[in-house]
């Protein structure tokens, strides 16, 4: 009977299958530039000026035209005798503004960022004059467009700054920037409600009473969600009380696009998750998976919205979030970096335990290879997280030994 059960159970990449089936790209809104970093781009924005507007000086020194310094000898040094003399013409800071007319054997006095007058195609360094302000000797020639910045160097007029898709960075603000752009168009970040049940819970902050225990998958959570700029619009804690829950999924329903609920989910009798979403009326999607840890896993579909109804044991939440949570993400922010990567690596560590059913362990890769830092692997424990960045995907009834291949799973929220 028990093997007829667990044959009934669905694979992992099947219940994502149906998740995915029911989200979708999310619209578009408007933000300023400075709130967009990390938002995933729902425009291709092309420049409408050319950046620098304008040839500038690279540097402090003194504009020329290159063919006035020909005469000077490249092997000599300012503290020798070969040198031009030119007229200064004028002075141009940075910010300045001039038409200054080229004439034969003249300089400007430019500063680093100044504007270089038409006819005037290089600087020369301050260091390679006398510094003179009426008159400049000059020691050591330049090539034309020396220590010069080029009108439309970095961006021209008309060119891509930035494809529709691109999940933005500092960078890429910083060249929007530049190219006056004080508004674009992104993705709206994914509203998450985050409900965890369990009448033991205790909030952080107030006293711990007997029989109770400090929440702490709510912040897990948040802060993963939060560090990759989506949205956290709704945290409760609940009791386990079947009225009170109801309306607290209402609530959380209307304020975020998915929700994701921790803790009575499986089949004890204050286990109130399932029975809930029925008086809800939600559709369910799939309930239990083949997975350890987290096998009570649910996830139903109300008025459009997902609800994923995870484990309350930590990481046995923590795994199924990873497992459904980013992929998600990923589909509907319109970016694969959202996802967890997925790869192999060689074990490095005994693991001398052969599961019934398809197991996801801590563990930490670097190199190539996998580590066990910990040989605790209970569901109620997270402490030795701190030391794994992956988890190892083992298959149902596989014993591994050490210099094996193993499937292994990037974390991403923690």
């Amino acid at each position: 009977m028990a093997q007829d059960k667990q044959e009934s159970l669905l694979e992992i990449e099947d219940c994502l299958a149906m998740l995915l089936e029911r989200v979708s790209l999310q619209e578009v809104q408007e933000v300023s530039l400075a709130q967009a970093c990390g938002m995933v781009l729902a425009e291709t924005v092309c420049s409408d000026i050319d950046v620098p507007p304008y040839q500038k000086s690279a540097m402090d020194g003194y504009a020329v035209c290159a063919a006035d310094l020909e005469s000077i000898s490249e092997s000599q040094t300012a503290a020798e005798d070969s040198f031009v003399e030119l007229k200064v013409k004028g002075r141009l800071l940075a910010g300045d503004y001039e038409e200054i007319p080229y004439e034969k054997h003249t300089a400007v006095r430019v500063m680093t960022g100044a504007f270089v007058p038409e006819g005037y195609d290089a600087v020369v360094r301050q260091e390679d004059t006398d510094y003179g302000e009426e008159t400049v000797k000059v020691f050591a020639p330049v090539k034309p467009f020396q220590n010069y910045c080029k009108a439309g160097e970095d961006i021209r007029r008309g060119d891509v700054v930035a494809e529709r898709g691109t999940r933005l960075n500092p960078v890429h603000i910083g060249l929007l920037a530049e190219t006056g752009r004080a508004n674009i168009r992104v993705y709206r970040p994914v509203r998450v409600a985050i409900l965890c049940t369990g009448s033991e819970l205790a909030r952080v902050g107030e006293p711990l009473g007997k029989g109770k225990i400090y929440n702490n998958i709510s912040y897990i959570l948040e802060a993963g969600i939060r560090r990759e700029g989506l949205q956290v619009s709704f945290v409760e804690l609940c009791a386990d009380e079947e009225e009170l829950l109801l309306q607290k999924l209402q609530e959380a329903l209307e304020a975020a696009d998915i929700v994701i609920t921790t803790g009575a989910v499986s089949v004890g009798e204050k286990d109130i998750v399932p029975a809930v979403l029925e008086s809800l009326g939600a559709e369910i999607l799939f309930r239990r998976a083949r997975i350890q840890p987290g096998t009570p896993t649910t996830a139903s579909v109300k008025d459009g919205k997902l609800i994923l109804s995870l484990s309350g044991n930590p990481y046995a939440a923590i795994v199924n979030f990873e497992i459904y949570f980013w992929p998600l993400m990923a589909k509907m922010m319109g970016h694969e970096s959202f996802d967890t990567v997925k790869t192999t690596a060689v074990l490095q560590s005994p693991y001398g335990k052969v599961n019934r059913m398809r197991r996801f362990i801590r563990a930490r890769a670097e190199g190539g290879n996998v580590y066990l830092p910990s040989a605790v692997h209970a569901s109620s424990v997270i402490h030795n997280m701190t030391e794994c960045n992956c988890f190892i995907d083992l298959e149902p009834g596989r014993a591994v030994q050490v210099g094996d291949e193993v499937r292994i799973r990037y974390i991403k929220g923690v």
